[in-house]
C-alpha cells in the first residue's frame, strides 16, 4: 500500500500537473490517518494556492462557520480529512473559477482514502463532489441539499460557502434553518467522541 508521501509525489510527478510542479506550486489536501471527517470540495482558490493551506478564504471561514469548529479544531486536531475533487486551483473562468479537471479524482481518491479507516462523514460541497460520491443521485444542487438526510449517516450534502451564495442562502432559508443544525450536531458527535 502507497503511503500519503509517495501518492503526493506521484501527483507531482503527473504529466497532467506538470506545469503545477514546475511553478513549485504542491497539491493542496489534507488526509491525516487519524481524520474522521472528510471534506470534499471542488478545488482550492487563489488565495489557498497562494498560502498553500486549503479553506483559508472567506469561503473557508464560512464553512467552519457551519461546521461548528474553529480553525485550530479544523486544521490541527487530525481529525478532518480535505480532499477536493482537483488538488491544484483550475484558473478563471467565465463565471467564476473553472470546474476541476476531469478524471482527476477517480485517478487519486480511492488511493489516499484507502489510508483513511475511520472516517464516518464525508461532506460533498458542491455539484462535481455530489455527482462523483453520489452516482446514483439524478436530483439537482438545491433538492440533493435539501434532501440530506436520504445520504446520512456516511454522505451529507452541501452548497458551496461562496460569498458568491448570498443570493441563494437568502432564497432557501431551510438550508441554515434546518441544514447547518443537522451538520453541527453530526459533526458534534463524531468529534466529541475523539477529543478527550
Amino acid at each position: 500500500m502507497s503511503t500519503l508521501p509517495q501518492i503526493k509525489n506521484a501527483i507531482m510527478r503527473d504529466p497532467q500537473n506538470q506545469s503545477f510542479t514546475e511553478r513549485g506550486i504542491e497539491p493542496l489536501f489534507a488526509a491525516p490517518t487519524t481524520a474522521r471527517i472528510n471534506i470534499v470540495g471542488q478545488a482550492p482558490g487563489t488565495k489557498a494556492e497562494q498560502t498553500c493551506l486549503y479553506w483559508n478564504d472567506q469561503s473557508g471561514d464560512r464553512l467552519r462557520e457551519w461546521l461548528g469548529v474553529d480553525r485550530e479544531m479544523f486544521y490541527h486536531s487530525g481529525l478532518f480529512a480535505v480532499i477536493p475533487m482537483d488538488f491544484y486551483y483550475p484558473g478563471k473562468g467565465k463565471s467564476g473559477d473553472l470546474p476541476p479537471r476531469k478524471g482527476f479524482a477517480e485517478k487519486w481518491h480511492p488511493q489516499i482514502l484507502a489510508d483513511l479507516p475511520h472516517i464516518e462523514l464525508t461532506i460533498l460541497i458542491g455539484q462535481y463532489a455530489q455527482k462523483y460520491y453520489l452516482p446514483q443521485n439524478k436530483l439537482n444542487v438545491t433538492e440533493t441539499v435539501k434532501n440530506y438526510q436520504a445520504f446520512l449517516p456516511h454522505f451529507l450534502p452541501l452548497v458551496h460557502p461562496s460569498p458568491r451564495n448570498q443570493l441563494w442562502l437568502a432564497k432557501n432559508p431551510w438550508f441554515v434553518q434546518e441544514v447547518i443544525p443537522a451538520l453541527q450536531q453530526r459533526v458534534k458527535q463524531i468529534l466529541a467522541r475523539q477529543v478527550m
